[in-house]
């Protein structure tokens, strides 16, 4: 089965091309139909190469020749290794749910076709790097991950805050691709070679065709140049700053970007590529620092944010640095593993979210909202779910794969990083139930006429709502003692990457004691109000909390110190441009018709005026040449 793999992206590659021939009048049935079977014939096909990959192992690259360039041959292809069976079955499970779930939220928007459109063509961008066997064709389907983040996060470009949010997106990423395009020319330069095959024979030998650096620092340059492609994409600090601004797009479009596309291709990146950063341990500590600061970072930031999705995004962030954290220390099935759960309970929260909003009337303020779970009970009881796996709370999946993450950072001697790991994992856990609390539980404080009009959306968004919560309450159960720690044998049946840990009780049971700290922090000061909020933020804890408010400045810092530099720089070449270069050119130009204007009015036929300006031509000629030559001085 594993060489039908090439289907996968192609179900979703035939919907885009259906659609789009069908145009934006087709009916939203046939639409929904269209995207939902496709995407439900690529889980299907994935569940089989999954199969397929558990019972034989990884295949070799089914390889293709593609174009020559002089002496150089260009190849595509596929391949199916571990880490992309599993990435096939999760991308294409969570895409079919959002699919379904867009149905309803997108209900009677005009360009309700073109959404669909730019969906599939998403979800064939992220399923064709999945599976790419070389670097060239990632960074092919890389930038087209990027275009179609672009296209949806400002979907409504007629608001402006949209399309400033789907620029900035765009151009920030572009800082990261700008460092993994360097990273694949120069190992291409190094080896000869994109796929990955040669460029991890290469690195194993530590044979390159360069002589200007060492070998050993040469990986470590290329290790670095390809995560900040990952830095970019999963936004790591300091790219972090797209993300959250990127909830300016539909609500489904948020729980895609950060359960299975994009966000998802940086952590990809690393792990797929993971023997070039195993083989610098320099590489791996900045990307493990870098994990880490994102991972607290973002936490900070998300205890003090309003807009009920933008919370969720900034919890995207944070879990994106655990999984960056682990690759850095060597935790490689522990970050994969937290890959797959997080996209499962981040898509439930994103969509639970969306639920919310749509409720009540497209409002996002979690201070406008409360007392919702008798208005929505599905959607109450499946966010609850949600909330629990995020915070790592046993039995859910969170609590097995992030603490797998801390046991790697604690029995790899990184205190430090282990420390930042629990205290990002107690604000997890508070700032994920100050929403829950101010949510559904409470008084409605918006206006009463919308709370009367809430109601729980049809089958089409709690059916998704359902089964992302099974799996939030399951999917953990995968690498857990209860199935012989199944997921870790699965990634490693071909042989071993990164470092195993061994278990212990003790780390599990203190990291579930600190997320049950942060919980009932939030339980006091939201649901009991037995510490007043108000009074916390204002008192001496107020500059910590502005400065978590104003998510530490960062979109202001880089405004005054990039931004406005750039567009000084950019008016001053425009000026130059257009009044030193061009207005060079416009000189000579004006001056050569006035000259032949000039000249024009001379001819007016008159035999001594002729004869006038001979004589006057020639004596100018004759003392030129006098002075010139030194005959006159």
């Amino acid at each position: 089965m594993v060489e039908n793999a090439w289907l996968v992206p192609l179900f979703p590659l035939v919907a885009f091309l259906l659609l789009f021939a069908l145009g934006r009048r087709a009916q939203e049935g046939i639409v929904t139909a269209i995207s939902v079977l496709a995407a439900l014939a690529g889980f299907a096909v994935s569940l089989f190469i999954l199969s397929d990959v558990h019972a034989n192992g990884a295949s070799a690259p089914f390889i293709f020749h593609w174009l020559s360039v002089g002496d150089v041959n260009l190849s595509m292809g596929y391949e199916v290794t571990q880490l992309n069976a599993m990435m096939l079955v999760v991308v294409t499970f969570i895409s079919t749910l959002v699919l379904l779930f867009s149905k309803s939220y997108m209900h009677k928007d005009e360009r309700f076709s073109v959404f669909y459109q730019y969906l599939n063509l998403f979800i064939f961008s992220m399923l064709g790097l999945v599976i790419s066997p070389n670097l060239l064709q990632v960074f092919i389907f890389w930038e087209l991950v990027g275009l179609c983040s672009f296209l949806l996060v400002g979907f409504w470009y007629y608001k402006p805050e949209a399309a400033a949010a789907a620029k900035k997106a765009f151009i920030v990423t572009r800082i990261g691709d700008l460092g993994l395009f360097i990273g694949i020319v120069l190992l291409y330069v190094a080896t000869g070679t994109f796929e990955y095959s040669g460029i991890f024979q290469a690195i194993d030998a530590k044979q390159f065709a360069i002589d200007w650096i060492s070998p050993e620092s040469f990986i470590t340059l290329v290790a670095i140049l390809i995560f900040i492609g990952a830095i970019g994409k999963s936004a790591q600090f300091p790219l972090h700053t797209w993300l959250p601004d990127a909830m300016e797009g539909p609500t489904p479009v948020s729980a895609l970007i950060h359960a299975a596309t994009m966000v998802a291709a940086g952590v990809y990146l690393v792990a797929r590529a993971f023997p070039i950063f195993e083989a610098s341990p320099d590489a791996l500590m900045v990307i493990a620092i870098i994990g880490a600061v994102t991972a607290i970072l973002a936490a900070l930031i998300g205890l003090t944010q309003n807009d009920i999705k933008r919370v969720v995004a900034y919890s995207t962030v944070s879990q994106l640095g655990y999984m960056v954290m682990a690759l850095g220390l060597s935790a490689y099935v522990a970050s994969v593993f937290h890959l797959m759960t997080h996209a499962f309970f981040k898509a439930l929260l994103f969509l639970a979210a969306g639920s919310v909003i749509h409720a009540i009337h497209h409002n996002q303020d979690i201070r406008k909202m409360g007392g919702l779970w008798k208005k929505l009970p599905i959607t109450g009881w499946t966010f609850l779910i949600g909330a629990l796996a995020l915070s790592g709370i046993p039995p859910f999946a969170g609590f097995w794969s992030k603490d797998e993450i801390l046991l790697g950072a604690y029995q790899s001697g990184n205190m430090v990083l282990f420390a930042l790991g629990l205290v990002a994992a107690f604000c997890t856990a508070f700032y994920i139930f100050r929403v829950f609390f101010m949510t559904f539980t409470g008084s409605f404080r918006g206006d009463k006429e919308t709370y009367d009009h809430a109601h729980e959306a049809g089958p089409q968004m709690t059916i998704p709502l359902v089964l992302l919560a099974i799996m939030a309450l399951t999917a953990g159960l995968f690498n857990s003692p209860v199935t012989d720690y199944a997921f870790e044998h699965f990634m490693t049946h071909d042989g071993k990457l990164g470092n195993i840990y061994e278990p212990e009780l003790w780390l599990g049971a203190l990291a579930t004691v600190v997320a049950l700290l942060g919980i009932g922090l939030a339980y006091l000061m939201y649901k009991s109000k037995s510490i007043d909020p108000e009074k916390l933020s204002g008192g001496a804890l107020r500059p910590l909390y502005l400065l978590s408010y104003n998510k530490f400045f960062f979109d202001e810092i880089y405004h005054y110190v990039i931004v406005k530099p750039v567009v000084f720089i950019g008016h001053a070449l425009n000026f130059i441009d257009k009044w030193i270069v061009d207005g060079l050119v416009h000189l000579f130009g004006e001056g050569t018709l006035v000259g032949a204007l000039g000249l024009k009015y001379s001819q007016n036929g008159q035999v001594q005026t002729y004869g006038l300006i001979t004589i006057l031509g020639a004596g100018a000629l004759i003392a030129s040449a006098l002075i010139w030559g030194g005959v006159v001085k």
